[in-house]
């Protein structure tokens, strides 16, 4: 006899479907699990046997097959443990085949018959809507499941608590979904004092989705201001945040269900691998640039970064994917983010103070900013240098401007953006391209004037042509106007790398 139960393989946000097949024969007993399973998976006869014996069945003295189908398909990860086991006591006549046909189980199995939690319930919750089905997965993670709308779900804690629900002995009542978490509150603006350009900088960054580059000196609020990004970014719709929320899931860090509308931040150290920062790994899981999907992505000390690292985010910042190829398989995270840096004018950090520079200026400064490539640099929208901050100047009253106030303008502004790209599959003007752009980011005749006089003094790329233009529509935004003018243009050429200083 053969039977048949379903489960699915990752592959980066998709979930296939595998089909976990086990056929009990006459012949020399032993267990044998086939379909290019990993180590996890491998082991996963020890933890189902075990998991048996502890509910007080032994394995039939028969051979004992398990095949996971596709076979060529590379199948990693403890998930597996639960469909396993089902097929088995399938095939040895405890529970009825039939009923395991209209489920997608996943779900790792503790030696005491515990059914725990594992990385990916959301994709397989998702992947079962599709394919009409329902989904048995731990109940640890029934809430996390449940965010895939319409999928009937059995949230097992145990093993036998799940046989005898689908016997009619014992019911298994329906999980609910989990709580939204409300936004954690970091810094506020009126925290940092002076700072106006960079202020602005900050808000034009949050309201049109720009990357942005603060250069200063040690101390002078650069990590301070990028926390208090954040707090003035919108907050993600409910689209957004099962796109996020699936990467979590993937990843392993969607903790009791519960599903944020926060925009996420992730502030790697400098001292991050390649795998680390762009995903990959044995087992290939999303790196740092997919965890902050629709959010922001801090690199504080810049040039600290190796530059093959560094370089690593070029592809992922232009297409907002990143793919991580192996040579069994090619997988694909999204990585629409939002790249916020900085760093240091030099080693020594007082590039700009003659009593404190090191007596290699300016040579030292050109030596540091060398170890970011210009391909790098030309991808990110916004340069401001920020000016240190004297003792006076932490004396001063807090600003009258806070967050709040920001936010409120960044809001209407990305509002403005939702409108105009309604139905394009963009979200923010720094995803314009083609002819999305020639519509929506083409200046007056004066502001065009300008650009074009400046494209040649700066010699801009194609790329920062564009990306003037990208910055222009957002400050005519924040200023609610509908066309973009010379005014606009100005202000957003002022953003664009100038050359170090002496």
């Amino acid at each position: 006899m053969v039977a048949l139960t379903a489960t699915v393989a990752y592959l980066g946000l998709e979930a296939r479907a595998v089909e976990v097949q086990c056929q009990i024969a006459p012949g020399l007993p032993g267990f044998h699990l086939v379909g290019l399973p990993d180590k996890a998976v491998n082991e996963s006869r020890q933890r189902v046997q075990a998991a048996l014996a502890a509910m007080g069945l032994s394995l039939p003295p028969k051979r004992i097959t398990i095949n996971l189908s596709p076979a060529d398909l590379p199948k990693e990860g403890s998930h597996y443990d639960l469909p396993i086991a089902l097929a088995l006591l399938a095939a040895m006549g405890v529970t009825d085949a039939e009923q395991l046909a209209d489920h997608v189980a996943v779900g790792e199995l503790a030696l005491d018959g515990r059914i725990v939690a594992s990385p990916g319930v959301l994709l397989a919750a998702l992947h079962a809507h599709g394919a009409d089905k329902g989904l048995i997965c731990p109940a640890a993670q029934g809430a996390e499941a449940r965010w895939a709308s319409g999928v009937p779900i059995i949230a097992a804690p145990d093993l036998i608590s799940l046989l005898n629900h689908l016997k009619g002995l014992q019911v298994i009542e329906p999980p609910e979904p989990g709580a939204a978490e409300p936004a954690a509150h970091g810094p506020d603006l009126r925290q940092v004092k002076g700072q106006e350009v960079a202020k602005r900088a900050l808000e034009i960054a949050a309201a049109g989705g720009h990357n942005l580059l603060m250069i200063g000196p040690p101390g002078a609020g650069k990590s301070l201001m990028a926390a208090c990004l954040p707090g003035i970014l919108p907050p993600l719709t409910a689209s957004e945040a099962l796109e996020v929320s699936m990467i979590a899931s993937v990843a392993g860090t969607l903790e009791g269900g519960r599903i944020s509308r926060a925009r996420p931040f992730r502030a790697p150290h400098h001292s991050a691998s390649m795998a680390a920062l762009t995903g990959g790994g044995l087992r290939v899981r999303p790196g740092e640039v997919s965890m902050a999907h629709l959010g922001v992505l801090f690199l504080d000390e810049l040039p600290e970064f190796q530059r093959a690292v560094l370089d690593s985010l070029r592809q992922p910042l232009e297409s907002g994917e990143v793919s991580v190829a192996r040579a069994n398989a090619h997988v694909t995270f999204p990585a629409r983010v939002q790249l916020v840096a900085a760093m240091n004018p030099c080693r020594c950090g007082h590039l700009g103070d003659p009593a404190l520079a090191c007596s290699r200026a300016p040579r030292c400064a050109a030596d540091y900013q060398a170890k970011v490539s210009g391909p790098l640099l030309d991808r990110i929208d916004l340069h401001v240098e920020v000016d240190p901050v004297s003792a006076a100047d932490l004396t001063l009253p807090a600003p009258a401007e806070g967050s709040a106030e920001v936010a409120a303008r960044v809001a209407t502004a990305r509002a403005r953006q939702a409108a105009r790209l309604e139905g394009t599959g963009r979200r923010t003007n720094a995803e314009l391209d083609g002819d999305l752009l020639d519509a929506h980011a083409t200046p007056d005749a004066e502001g065009q004037a300008l650009l074009l006089q400046a494209a040649g003094a700066m010699r801009l790329s194609a790329r920062g042509y564009t990306r003037v233009l990208k910055v222009a529509r957002t400050i005519a935004d924040l200023a609610g106007a509908e066309g973009i003018t010379r005014t606009h243009v100005a202000e957003a050429l002022s953003y664009r790398r100038q050359a170090p200083r002496a």
